[in-house]
Order: C-alpha cells, then structure tokens, then sequence
C-alpha cells in the first residue's frame, strides 16, 4: 500500500519560505514520479512541480520556477518542497501524489496519472 503524509504547511508573509515534506512508504522513487500540487478555492488542482530520481528528471510550473525546489531524501525516503518568495496567489492546499504510469517521467500536466494522494497541508501567504 502506498500511502503518502505531508506536513510543513503554515501562515507566512509574502516573500518568506516554508518547507513542505512528503513521506512516503510503500512506493521505490526509482519505480515511478512524485508531484506536487495545489488547489485554491474555486480554482481546479495545479502541478507544481515533479521528480523522478531514475533519470534525475525535475519539472516546475511557469508560476513557481526560480523560487520552489523539489528534492528526495532517499534515506528518509521523503520528498521535500522548498518553497522560496512566496506570493499571495501561492496560497493554496498543497499535495503530494505518486504516478507509476509508464514511461517513468515527472510529468504534472496530466492529474490523472497520479493514482494516490497525501491529505494535503495548508499554505497561506499574506500581504
């Protein structure tokens, strides 16, 4: 079974970080991508940003990309988030998810590829 926790979510101001974890079990990084992605509101779930450790492949949004940082802790066996200057339209639930569809790629276009998901972790970021 596959089961995936994040933690690391919280209140910030804008231009502060947070560092989101995902710990993951039951699933080898080699054998498939871990996503992240965030929902507002009203607003449908966006791919923030992908790994997958076999080809050391890395994805990120347009909105994200020079500020958020993806990386795995094998030894922990941990996906973490850095995320950096954050904004106010960054605010959003934040998830982790596992896609072991084949070929084994990060891709965050395609939500459905990504069969489970973690509880997800509030981040808000104020004005």
């Amino acid at each position: 079974e596959v089961q995936l926790v994040e933690s690391g979510g919280g209140s910030v101001q804008a231009g502060g970080s947070l560092r989101l974890s995902c710990a993951v079990s039951g699933f080898a990084f080699a054998n498939g991508a871990i996503g992240w992605f965030r929902q507002a509101p009203g607003k449908e779930r966006e791919g923030v940003s992908c790994i997958q450790s076999r080809d050391d492949s890395t994805k990120y949004s347009e909105s994200v990309k020079g500020r958020f940082t993806i990386s795995v802790d094998n030894a922990k066996n941990t996906v973490y988030l850095q995320m950096d200057n954050l904004k106010p339209e960054d605010t959003a639930v934040y998830y982790c998810a596992v896609d072991q569809l084949t070929p084994f790629r990060c891709q965050i276009g395609a939500i459905r590829r990504y069969k489970t998901w973690g509880q997800g972790t509030q981040v808000t970021v104020s004005s």
